[in-house]
């Protein structure tokens, strides 16, 4: 097991604890399950995309939720009626329960989901308010004092 150590970096960083720690939890062995499958596409400047793969769920077996910088869905599969009635020669369409869970970063908030042909799209939104936006500051220059001026005696002209 590789283990990182962050301490140098908390002598010259203020406020970055939290990145630290998630960093320092994924370094432990990542037990995190492979199913269902899943992208994360950025969609835009501030817009990202979590597309799960999800064929055999319903809208209503599935759940998501956002709470304190996760993202967790969870899908269970209701009991199938017809399923006592067949007999399945090979099943190779996974309908276990999964929950996965996301770590989303501050100001992410999920904006939409939707559940179409086995995929379903989590739309994500960046919103960083106003008073946490870089913004520019203007130098003012200093006005020059205009009455400020030298004046140069003039000698006396000698006359000849």
């Amino acid at each position: 097991m590789r283990h990182v150590d962050f301490t140098p970096l908390y002598r010259s960083t203020v406020g970055f604890d939290r990145l630290f720690s998630l960093l320092d939890n994924r370094s432990i062995a990542d037990q995190t399950p492979s199913y269902p499958p899943y992208n994360i596409e950025r969609t835009g400047d501030n817009t990202y995309r979590i597309t799960m793969a999800v064929a055999g769920f319903d809208e209503k077996e599935i759940s998501i939720e956002a709470h304190a910088h996760v993202l967790t869905v969870k899908g269970e599969k209701g009991e199938d009626a017809n399923a006592s009635e067949s007999e399945y020669l090979y099943r190779g369409i996974a309908t276990r329960a999964f929950e996965r869970r996301f770590q989303l970063a501050d100001h992410v908030e999920v904006q939409a989901a939707s559940l179409k042909n086995g995929l379903l799209h989590i739309d994500l939104l960046r919103n960083i308010p106003e008073a946490m936006k870089p913004r520019r500051i203007a130098i003012a220059a200093e006005a020059a004092d205009e009455g400020k001026t030298i004046e140069a005696q003039v000698a006396p002209q000698q006359i000849n």
